[in-house]
């Protein structure tokens, strides 16, 4: 039984990963359409996550008055988070979505690498502070490409281009707010993931679903994404206004 597992593993590493490829190409071919393609896909996987939310509720919630109180904080939870998707503009939304990516797998391999304590094993076993310091490390990465993309765009229509080791040096305290910026965001897709880890586990299920072969559901899938695509859209709009 030990033995049979890395086999088990490893075919359903070639699911996982054809789902993956498939996911990205429908989700970045959304992306690229924008206008009302991408409001109607992101309208889609809402419902699909109400659908996977309401199904949770029901396998550990009987009382009808606090399954509806659960449902009202469903829908505001992942109406909040498909609102932010909309609204952002699309650099932004393209700087969400890797990032999220960014953490997940800065998370998956640190944990498998180095494996170690665990975060909330009542919660969710597999969950490790390595993985937690990968996902930040991930994060602070992708903050920091975008960081140095936009000072070069700034300084290429300046009169003196910077270069990367002149950048460090000049901005020391622009580098430990990415840092900083990339810990709270692996923190809080964190806290996305806990969520949703806690609710299957009062339903006593593995997954959300079955929707994604490899995968689980749609909320197994973007629940680290939520949370941050409902700060980063709130932020898009104190930008905007």
């Amino acid at each position: 039984m030990a033995e049979a597992a890395p086999a088990s593993k490893k075919s359903d590493l070639g699911v996982r990963t054809v789902s993956a490829i498939i996911m990205l190409a429908v989700a970045g071919t959304a992306l690229w359409l924008g206008g009302q393609w991408f409001v109607a896909f992101v309208a889609l996987i809402g419902l699909g996550l109400l659908w996977e939310f309401w199904g949770l509720v029901r396998r550990f919630e009987h009382n009808m008055s606090s399954r509806l109180l659960w449902l009202m904080g469903g829908v505001f939870y992942i109406g909040a988070a498909c609102a932010g998707l909309i609204l952002m503009p699309g650099p932004m939304r393209l700087l969400t979505i890797l990032i999220v990516i960014a953490i997940d797998t800065g998370a998956y391999f640190s944990g498998r690498r180095f494996g170690g304590k665990k975060i909330a094993p009542s919660i969710s076993p597999s969950k490790t502070w390595a993985g937690l310091y990968g996902g930040i490390v991930g994060a602070s990465l992708i903050l920091m490409a975008t960081w140095l993309l936009i000072l070069s765009a700034i300084s290429a229509f300046g009169s003196k281009p910077q270069t990367f080791p002149g950048i460090i040096v000049q901005h020391p305290l622009a580098i430990l707010g990415i840092v900083i910026a990339g810990a709270v965001l692996a923190i809080v897709a964190q806290a996305g993931d806990f969520f949703e880890s806690w609710m299957k586990r009062r339903a006593g299920v593995k997954d959300s679903g079955a929707l994604i072969p490899g995968h689980g559901g749609v909320f197994d899938r973007v629940d680290g994404l939520m949370p941050i695509a409902i700060i980063f859209g709130a932020l898009s709009q104190v930008n905007l206004s």
